[in-house]
């Protein structure tokens, strides 16, 4: 990978049109973006994409399975993400139900490992009433159960502000869990401790394609590696 410098070259702001990179752009969708043109997406230039299937253990995404196929027909490195209810349910439970449900991960080369989507309670306490020290044994559960079951540790996404309220900024995933970071702005700011680079920068809500716009740290050869887990 690119060193995370190379990261820091000016982007369009959230909710602007991006500026185009040499980096591979992907995009991430849920059940809000219904009947993606994946083939549009595609002539715009976007090379990979995360796919919402799940959320807490009673939610399966309605999209998930025609975006999942429409972005593999199209060509697209794909791969899915679990919102976490750490209030509702144990790491390894909500773990499982991701994996029952589109959360799969195999070494095929266009398969990106799950992502747990870990930040602002839309319903509640920011922290989903735990402790940090609660939310780290919750994220390892959910970590140590994903890799258990599939061989790779998954991608975390999450801001650095509620990672460092919520978990007490710990640095404990660093080493085995890429970083996916939101942080709309031109620059990259601050990561969460331990982490010396992200893998993927979510940094716009918006733009011209479906979804939130991403940037992978690195060429489309290191993504196809990242995929296939070397």
């Amino acid at each position: 990978m690119k060193c995370l410098a190379s990261l820091a070259l000016a982007l369009a702001v959230a909710r602007a049109t991006p500026v185009k990179r040499s980096d591979p752009q992907g995009i991430d969708v849920s059940d809000y973006q219904t009947n993606v043109d994946w083939t549009t997406v595609v002539d715009n230039g976007i090379q990979f994409a995360y796919i919402k299937a799940t959320e807490g253990t009673s939610y399966i995404s309605p999209t998930f399975s025609s975006q999942y196929i429409g972005a593999t027909d199209a060509g697209l490195i794909r791969g899915s993400y679990h919102f976490a209810h750490p209030d509702e349910s144990s790491g390894a439970t909500q773990a499982t139900y991701f994996l029952d449900n589109g959360g799969g991960w195999s070494a095929d080369g266009i398969t990106l490992p799950g992502a747990l989507d870990i930040e602002y309670n839309p319903d509640g306490a920011e922290c989903y009433g735990l402790t940090a020290a609660e939310m780290v044994s919750w994220v390892q559960d959910f970590s140590d159960t994903y890799e258990a079951a599939t061989g790779r540790y998954p991608v975390i996404y999450t801001t650095t502000d509620w990672w460092t309220t919520c978990t007490g900024d710990s640095p404990d995933f660093a080493t085995n869990n890429p970083l996916w970071i939101a942080d709309y702005a031109s620059t990259l700011g601050a990561l969460p401790a331990g982490w010396g680079f992200t893998s993927f920068w979510q940094y716009a809500d918006s733009g011209p394609n479906p979804g939130d716009a991403d940037l992978w740290n690195g060429d489309y050869a290191n993504l196809q590696m990242f995929a296939l887990g070397s």
